[in-house]
């Protein structure tokens, strides 16, 4: 009787561990699968992605998926220029121009969304990947930006405040002042 139980015990235990390996194997295949599909949430591919006006250093206009879009820069500011209420900002100028440009010469433009697409304005909010650089990166590295607006669950949040403690230590753009 003895050996009977312990043999149904070892049966019993052995099906155990098979059926704990068979979960955990489809729980890591969920969690792929779940995974791609948050990254292609994430990213807007250029192919619905067109500029239709750069309206300052850290805002412009696209046509996405046949629809305008205002898109806001995520976690950075440059300084104003065509705010209604406020003077043209030191080096706000400089700053549009080189976010313009590199819009213009883009051959892709990629948009990643955090938790919040729209702010209250109505503005999509978005990192903006141009050729596979992180424009934020760009504009805050050489001056023409400063991080702001940031949220600490932000992607690039680190990185963007390591390169303006940089910019600022160089005196570059609007830091030179």
């Amino acid at each position: 009787m003895k050996k009977v139980v312990n043999k149904r015990i070892r049966k019993f235990v052995g099906k155990s561990k098979l059926r704990k390996a068979m979960i955990v194997v489809v729980v890591m295949i969920a969690s792929f699968i779940y995974a791609n599909i948050e990254i292609d949430k994430k990213l807007e591919k250029s192919d619905g992605i067109q500029l239709v006006d750069c309206v300052d250093g850290d805002t412009a206009k696209f046509m996405v998926d046949g629809k305008e879009e205002k898109v806001r820069f995520l976690a950075i500011d440059t300084p104003e220029t065509k705010h209604p209420n406020k003077p043209e900002g030191y080096y706000g100028k400089e700053a549009s121009e080189y976010t313009c440009t590199r819009l213009q010469e883009a051959n892709e433009i990629v948009f990643e969304f955090e938790k919040d697409t729209y702010d209250k304005y109505d503005r999509m909010l978005a990192w903006v990947w141009i050729d596979g650089s992180l424009l934020q990166q760009e504009l805050v590295s050489q001056g023409y930006a400063e991080v702001k607006y940031e949220k600490n669950s932000y992607n690039y949040i680190e990185k963007l405040k390591g390169l303006q403690a940089h910019a600022e230590e160089q005196k570059l753009g609007i830091w030179s002042k």
